[in-house]
């Protein structure tokens, strides 16, 4: 899965797509007076800054650091692996448990670490349908306070959008600016259209 963003310039949207596709669009494009320009990250709805000075290998190189790229989990490694741990992306984290979830975790094949990560990812496959859900509507709801925020039956719709009545929330929004509303839409509803 690839990271997007999308730009607004005003309450038009200018792009959306990758983040060094975005930032040479609205480098190019000439600010108005009445309408800043803001890019967001669509997976979190949030607003983020993207350092546009210098050239565009400047600015592409900068976001490499900022927004590096994603590797799928299932990459397979590049080189032929030696002797000693496997290089899987570990991050070391403390993690407090009671001494009886240690004991069990201990007593299971493999040890706490495989133990803990097979119990990661089945809460995530068995819980992946809701959490993508609650992810998608926190998304669309920042992207909506800051978008949207002062526009008319934005708290209604607030509440339609938490409450997962889509037919009410797309009522109360269809008066809104098009480009606003049909992005909100799209970050609350594309997992599920």
């Amino acid at each position: 899965m690839h990271r997007t963003f999308t730009a607004f310039q005003g309450q038009r949207r200018l792009v959306s797509g990758a983040a060094g596709e975005v930032a040479l669009i609205v480098k190019r494009v000439a600010p108005r007076p009445d309408g800043a320009i803001i890019i967001f990250e669509d997976a979190t709805g949030r607003s983020i800054d993207f350092d546009l000075r210098g050239g565009d290998r400047e600015v592409l190189a900068r976001l490499a650091t900022l927004v590096p790229p994603q590797v799928e989990e299932s990459t397979p490694p590049s080189e032929p692996r030696g002797r000693g741990r496997p290089k899987l992306g570990v991050v070391a984290r403390e993690v407090t448990l009671l001494p009886r979830h240690w004991e069990w975790l201990n007593a299971q094949a493999g040890g706490a670490s495989v133990a803990l990560r097979k119990l990661v990812d089945e809460a995530r496959r068995a819980s992946g349908d809701k959490d993508r859900e609650r992810q998608a509507r926190d998304a669309a709801y920042h992207f909506m306070s800051t978008m949207a925020g002062n526009l008319p039956q934005f708290e209604e719709a607030s509440r339609a959008l938490f409450a997962d009545d889509r037919r009410r929330f797309t009522g109360l929004i269809a008066d809104w600016p098009t480009d606003i509303r049909d992005h909100i839409v799209k970050l609350a509803y594309s997992d599920r259209a």
